[in-house]
């Protein structure tokens, strides 16, 4: 029976406003997904944007796309990078890492919009403790597909038998849809678990209504979505976790002990630091 899932909705200021599908009650994970964020849409005024000072990550690698807008994203390796619609970044956090996501200096001199979503991908107990990395890819390395009015892009993973050059630790699934109005396409059934998520207007699922803004959980086999409207949407999922997982604050670990000792670490400033961006998110309370 297919499970629709309405995320809760944080509002983060100056309009914008980050919707949570994962984790729910329903959703603890979608393979290896445990945090799917929609980002927006939202437009700032000139001056304003997005500031997530530094903070840290253990145990996931953090997958960015947008349809609109462009964030800085800078790291306690060095990295430095914007990422604009279609690109894909992948951070993996492993044993520590501490980036920040902030509007470019250009896009908030003259006011611009942000839409897209960010995911946390658990890494494989192996995996864990790798070392951080940070990799962008730009659009035009990414797979995509025309297929009548509908277009598929790659984020990670592989799918519609394409592969995309992001390296990935498990099996993964994430694919950007783009449909035009009364496009069809069948969802990939090619993973363990997946999940679709309706990022802008309105769709069927095999000729029933689906809500917007919604996390969906398919039917077995390959169901067919319709647009009905010009349609944004996320399809992910891949091979299930390896074992529990747990989730405080930023960090994601097999182990409760690792994620204390991940806490006491930024309190005492051991995560490393982000050149040129001096602020920090402290500790929340415990």
């Amino acid at each position: 029976m297919t499970t629709f899932i309405e995320p809760r909705v944080h509002e983060l200021g100056e309009g914008f406003q980050v919707r949570r599908a994962v984790p729910t009650l329903q959703a603890r994970s979608v393979g290896p997904f445990v945090f799917v964020d929609h980002m927006g849409p939202a437009v700032f005024e000139p001056g304003r944007g997005i500031d997530v000072r530094p903070h840290p990550h253990i145990g996931l690698a953090t997958v960015t796309f947008l349809w609109d807008g462009a964030i800085r994203h800078r790291d306690s390796l060095g990295s430095d990078q914007v990422i604009r619609p279609g690109d894909v970044n992948w951070m993996t956090a492993g044993r520590g890492i501490v980036h920040s996501e902030r509007t470019p200096a250009p896009e908030r001199a003259h006011g611009a919009g942000v839409h897209g979503m960010q995911t946390w991908v658990a890494l494989p107990r192996t995996h864990e403790e790798a070392e951080p990395s940070f990799h962008h890819h730009a659009a035009d390395t990414l797979p995509w597909q025309q297929r009548g009015g509908a277009l598929l892009r790659v984020i990670a993973g592989r799918a519609y038998g394409e592969e995309a050059p992001v390296r990935v630790f498990a099996d993964t699934l994430a694919v950007a849809l783009d449909l035009e109005p009364d496009a069809e396409l069948a969802l990939d059934a090619g993973h363990a678990e997946r999940a679709l998520y309706i990022l802008e207007g309105q769709a069927q699922l095999d000729g029933a209504d689906v809500p917007a803004r919604h996390l969906i959980l398919p039917d077995p086999g390959q169901p067919k979505l319709r647009a009905l409207t010009p349609l944004k949407a996320v399809l992910l999922g891949g091979e299930p976790l390896d074992g529990r997982r747990h989730l405080w604050w930023n960090f994601v670990s097999s182990s409760r002990e690792r994620i204390e000792q991940a806490k006491q670490d930024w309190l005492e400033g051991r995560f490393g630091r982000i050149e040129g961006d001096e602020e920090f998110i402290p500790l929340p309370p415990y």
